[in-house]
């Protein structure tokens, strides 16, 4: 029997109501889900465990996103694709946050949950 096993997906985001949206939208489509609510706390996380993707925002507290982004791509051994998931709108920092690596910017405001469903789909495949 060959079971795939889920993809794992780390969702970074200080605001526990848009943190657990996401959750409950990933876990029902199968992904296996872990939350943080800063960047110190992710890149804790994942250079001790395997993730697939991260759910990235860019302002919250400890370190935020672009710090976050900045290790990642600083360290070769952290493998996983980032989609940053925010409410900061502006080219600066979507060119910002696209320079550092990250996979695609995204607008809370601008895009539902079944929207960023479509987008990690996409990424992961």
């Amino acid at each position: 029997m060959n079971e795939k096993k889920a993809k794992k997906i780390i969702i970074v985001e200080d605001d526990p109501f848009i943190a657990d949206i996401y959750l409950v939208e990933l876990e029902n489509n199968g992904y296996d889900v872990e939350i943080t609510k800063d960047g110190q706390e992710a890149l804790e996380k994942i250079k001790n465990q395997k993730f697939d993707l991260m759910l990235l925002d860019i302002l919250m507290p400890q370190k935020d996103g672009f710090a976050v982004l900045n290790e990642i791509k600083a360290n070769p051994n952290l493998d996983l694709e980032v989609i940053v998931l925010t409410n900061l709108a502006g080219d600066d920092y979507i060119k910002k946050a696209m320079d550092l690596g990250a996979k695609d910017y995204i607008v809370k405001t601008q895009f539902t949950p079944k929207e960023v469903l479509r987008k990690i789909k996409e990424i992961l495949k």
